[in-house]
């Protein structure tokens, strides 16, 4: 029996997906896997891709693009490549990467998300601020500027739009949700436009097309 895994860096974008999934009414795969980190999600990919062994098997990705959103993509292609996959293109697809199995192997269908849009360098919380409902865009304006002017920074320059999203979300009527149950809440949106991308590719790797 074929089998559907999605491969993610940890549990908040689990949680996301599987709820945007649900919000899309896309079929969910049969697990999602957590790495515990961007390193050991590369580490882990070509194992993952390994274990298949049925004719419509499918593995599909979700990783940030971090600062160098080109560095990420080659060392993604390198890993495509070594494991058999030809053809992988050399800029990853804006609309979502997805690779056919390859013929006479034993690999599954692939896919690839570079959070937050296949194009600019970001993480998932990038990909988040395009939920926002325009309703909450001045609180939200406002809590980038809270953290821009915060008297001693304790975060890294790369997690400011973790601190910007968990700023904002301690503003709503139910302070501090987690990303999944604040996209049910409706604090984050999935139906917005912005999120159509993810959920086509999410259709386009695991649903029937």
């Amino acid at each position: 029996m074929d089998r559907k895994t999605l491969l993610v860096e940890g549990t908040d974008d689990e949680h996301v997906l599987r709820h945007i999934c649900i919000g899309h009414s896309i079929p969910a795969p049969d697990e999602v896997k957590p790495s515990g980190g961007v390193d050991r999600l590369l580490r882990y990919i070509p194992l993952q891709l390994s274990l298949s062994r049925e004719d419509g098997d499918v593995v599909g990705i979700v990783i940030d693009a971090d600062a160098d959103l080109n560095a990420r993509w080659q060392s993604l292609r390198d890993i495509f490549t070594r494991a058999g996959y030809p053809n992988v293109p050399n800029q990853p697809d804006p609309n979502g990467t997805i690779l056919e199995a390859p013929s006479g192997t034993l690999l599954p269908k692939a896919g690839v998300w570079l959070m937050p849009d296949n194009k600019t360098p970001g993480i998932l919380e990038d990909f988040l601020r395009f939920l926002v409902p325009d309703r909450q865009s001045a609180l939200f304006a406002h809590a980038e500027r809270s953290v821009a002017t915060v008297p001693e920074r304790r975060f890294s320059q790369n997690d400011t739009p973790k601190a910007i999203i968990h700023t904002w979300l301690a503003w709503q009527e139910e302070p501090g949700r987690p990303y999944g149950t604040a996209i049910t809440a409706r604090f984050l949106d999935s139906q917005l436009p912005e999120a159509r991308p993810l959920a086509d590719w999410l259709r386009r790797l695991f649903g029937d097309g």
